[in-house]
Formats: C-alpha cells, sequence, structure tokens
C-alpha cells in the first residue's frame, strides 16, 4: 500500500479523488464542455507514488492543489500531478467508456508531503514551473467549484476514509513531458510559502 505524509503523520489513503473540469479555461483549452453538475471520478492507491515517472510520449501532467482528509474534514494540503493518457482518454470518452485505463493507473497520482491546513481556502494559489518556465497557476477564485463544495458533494455519495485525498482540479498549461525535466510545484497562502516541491522526470 502507498502511504503520504502530513506533519510526519503517516497516512495510507483508500483512494484519491479527483475533480475534473473545475477551471474554465481549461475546459476551454481542451475543447471540453463546462458540466452541469461536478466531475469526480477516483484513483486507487496503487496509483499513489512520490516519484514522477515518464510513462508515455502521449502523457500529460496537470498540476493540483491537494487536500487530505481526517475525520471527515480537510485536515492537510499539499501539490500534486494528477497524470493523463490523453489519446486513450479522448477513445475512451468518445466510446462512452470509463477512464480509469486513462487516469488510475500506476504511478499516474504525483504527490508532494501534506502540510496542515492552517491557512485560509480563499488564500491558497499554487504554481508550477517545468525547468523553470511558468506553466501552470491555479487559485481559489478561479475554481468553480471550491474545496468545501468538493468535500460536500463527495460526502453525498462516497465515505471518505481517513488519508483519503481530494486532488481539486487543474488550470490551464497541461502539457506532455520528457525524462530529465525538472518540475518545481509552489503552494502559496497569499504570498506566504507554504510548500515547494521538486521532481525530476525519471
Amino acid at each position: 500500500m502507498q502511504n503520504v505524509t502530513c506533519n510526519h503523520h503517516i497516512f495510507t489513503p483508500s483512494k484519491v479523488v479527483c475533480i475534473g473540469r473545475n477551471y474554465v479555461e481549461h475546459i476551454h483549452e481542451l475543447h471540453n464542455e463546462i458540466p452541469e453538475s461536478m466531475v469526480v471520478f477516483n484513483k486507487p492507491n496503487s496509483a499513489i507514488t512520490n516519484t514522477l515517472i515518464h510513462d508515455q510520449d502521449e502523457t500529460r501532467f496537470e498540476a493540483e492543489i491537494c487536500f487530505l482528509i481526517q475525520d471527515n474534514r480537510l485536515y492537510g494540503v499539499g501539490v500534486g500531478l494528477d497524470l493523463t493518457r490523453a489519446n486513450l482518454q479522448n477513445y475512451l470518452k468518445q466510446k462512452g467508456l470509463p477512464w480509469e485505463r486513462a487516469k488510475g493507473f500506476n504511478n499516474s497520482a504525483v504527490l508532494s508531503p501534506f502540510i496542515p491546513l492552517h491557512s485560509s481556502l480563499q488564500s491558497l494559489r499554487m504554481s508550477l514551473h517545468v525547468n523553470d518556465v511558468l506553466r501552470q497557476n491555479a487559485t481559489y477564485d478561479l475554481m468553480i467549484y471550491k474545496p468545501d463544495v468538493m468535500l460536500q458533494e463527495i460526502q453525498t455519495f462516497m465515505h471518505l476514509e481517513d488519508g483519503d485525498i481530494i486532488m481539486s482540479g487543474t488550470p490551464k498549461g497541461v502539457g506532455n513531458y520528457h525524462t530529465g525535466e525538472r518540475f518545481t510545484c509552489r503552494l502559496y497562502s497569499n504570498e506566504t510559502l507554504l510548500l515547494k516541491q521538486e521532481w525530476v522526470v525519471q
């Protein structure tokens, strides 16, 4: 089983709950429709890793603000990469088939350590640089569904275990990646840096 850490405590998530199409400009860049309700899909525990591995040339990175659940609340916050086999996902969507083969494969949820969530949700923002070039920028204001709304909606149909993770969706700027590239993801509360995570693609 794959684990994550928060404040030196070890958690074993039963699942990663992902929110799709939560940023309007990202919806537009992939030529998708704005959904009438929140899009939710899961990644299994086996998808969790702290190492960014080159999967396939068509695999796409999607940086996200992530939340760790404890006692049915947003307990910790971190950053992560939702890896997507893009061509396969497009094929599955066209056929009306589930996305697990494109979204839930091994090592497809690349996660930082988590820190306790003491900052206001409204103050959170994230940036992703690839080889020192800014690629993605996420803020609370840009989210269609805010983190507390995500939590409430998920809990209407799915129980969240302690250690489960919510990936809150990705802003515009997603793309493919290659071995040797350096990813630097930063999480802020307003202008205060809360967390910096670096990955070099293996």
